[in-house]
């Protein structure tokens, strides 16, 4: 999904100054914003993912994609979420394993889990967005909710329906 993909409400170009400017302004920024309108972030310090990554999962606000930019800097798609994340209850952190391990094991967990239950998989197989989507389709799994929680790692949201 490229930067032209995602519709954005409001673009924040902080590149140039240090942290934690970035961070204040997106949380400035977001608490104007309507539930489900997405910030686009530009930044070029270092220290910015680490700390948009960690306060999006504190405040239920996700970012939906990061993407280099050519001209300098990273951009960050960030969108209002509503306070409070999906709960889950198993967490499958499975970084570092290619796929289709990931899909295997949450398959393996679910099996086991009953109707309505939340498992939430971590991954950052290169592959997984679409092999999760493939999957899901093909299976009676649904995808809740879906985010980048660090640079290339995604947490998704199955429920077993």
């Amino acid at each position: 999904m490229s930067h032209q993909n995602l519709q954005t409400n409001v673009t924040l170009d902080m590149r140039g100054l240090s942290c934690p400017a970035p961070l204040l302004g997106v949380k400035r920024i977001i608490n104007d914003l309507q539930q489900e309108q997405i910030l686009l972030l530009k930044s070029d310090c270092p220290g910015t993912s680490d700390d948009l990554f960690s306060w999006s999962e504190q405040t239920g606000n996700q970012v939906l994609r990061t993407e280099t930019l050519a001209d300098g800097g990273t951009a960050y798609f960030v969108r209002k979420g509503t306070g409070e994340s999906v709960r889950a209850n198993v967490v499958l952190d499975i970084r570092n394993v290619v796929c289709p391990g990931p899909i295997v094991e949450a398959k393996k967990l679910l099996n086991g889990m009953a109707k309505s239950e939340v498992l939430k998989l971590i991954s950052n197989c290169p592959g997984i967005h679409s092999d999760i989507i493939d999957w899901a389709a093909a299976t009676d799994v649904k995808i809740l909710d879906t985010s980048e929680i660090a640079a290339d790692v995604y947490a998704f949201y199955l429920e077993k329906s």
